[in-house]
């Protein structure tokens, strides 16, 4: 009896680690609502995005943990629903990001470029911020995407 018992515990966990790496490894999927389209604006132009909002404790500490792809035009955008200092690391993240902070305005406070896939070194805001935007690595070079540029999306209150 413990016998069965114990390769039923295992064949649930078997299935449920599965599971999880399957959800957490599939393409960010591209949404129809408002809150899946951002723009950036920059010197070089608008540049629109598909982002997933994150904006519980949860679904923050996941972020794109375990994310083997992200599109060019993809990204996760982190709500912490008020302004406050915040960093980020990128333990059990496979692809490198760019972090865009950003403040309850909009406008972009400062831009990690590139950060290193499963590096825990702590990479934080120059400041207060709201969001944080998670893209390709690279990506805000390609664009041109400097501190002081602004982003537009359905969260953000315009001025």
């Amino acid at each position: 009896m413990f016998l069965a018992s114990s390769r039923i515990h295992q064949a649930s966990r078997a299935v449920g680690l599965l599971l999880a790496m399957a959800i957490a490894t599939a393409p960010l999927a591209a949404c129809s609502d408002e809150e899946s389209r951002l723009v950036i604006h920059t010197a070089t132009g608008e540049h629109v995005f598909e982002v997933e909002v994150v904006d519980t404790q949860e679904t923050r500490a996941q972020g794109l943990m375990f994310v083997q792809e992200l599109g060019p035009d993809e990204g996760m955008l982190f709500d912490f629903l008020d302004e406050r200092p915040v960093s980020f690391w990128m333990r059990n993240t496979f692809i490198p990001l760019d972090m865009i902070f950003v403040g309850a305005d909009g406008i972009v406070r400062n831009v990690h470029v590139n950060a290193v896939p499963h590096d825990p070194t702590s990479i934080p805001s120059d400041g207060p911020v709201q969001f944080v935007l998670e893209i390709p690595g690279g990506r805000s070079v390609e664009i041109g995407l400097e501190a002081g540029d602004r982003l537009e999306h359905a969260r953000i209150e315009a001025d």
